[in-house]
């Protein structure tokens, strides 16, 4: 099984801002974000739409993050981690 470390409090995302050096700051899945009930959709159904290309071979996780100084914000691919079974 494979699971996102940011989305389950594995590790947390710390990067600067190539606008402004800023710390910027993970929002969570873009797919969360597509409509009222795609949090509560089944997470490898919504993978073929976040823009990953082969989510059954990448295990990547589209997060959004924005940058709290200037506001940018952009599509980051995290890697999954493997637990097992």
């Amino acid at each position: 099984m494979y699971v996102c470390p940011l989305c389950n409090g594995l590790k947390s995302y710390q990067v600067k801002c190539p606008s402004c050096s800023s710390e910027m700051d993970d929002h969570g899945r873009v797919v969360d974000f597509l409509d009222n009930y795609s949090p509560y959709l089944e997470d490898e159904g919504l993978k073929l739409v976040d823009g990953v290309e082969d989510s059954s071979k990448s295990h990547l996780c589209v997060h959004l993050v924005q940058c709290h100084n200037c506001g940018l914000e952009e599509n980051v691919k995290i890697e999954e981690q493997f637990l097992g079974n």
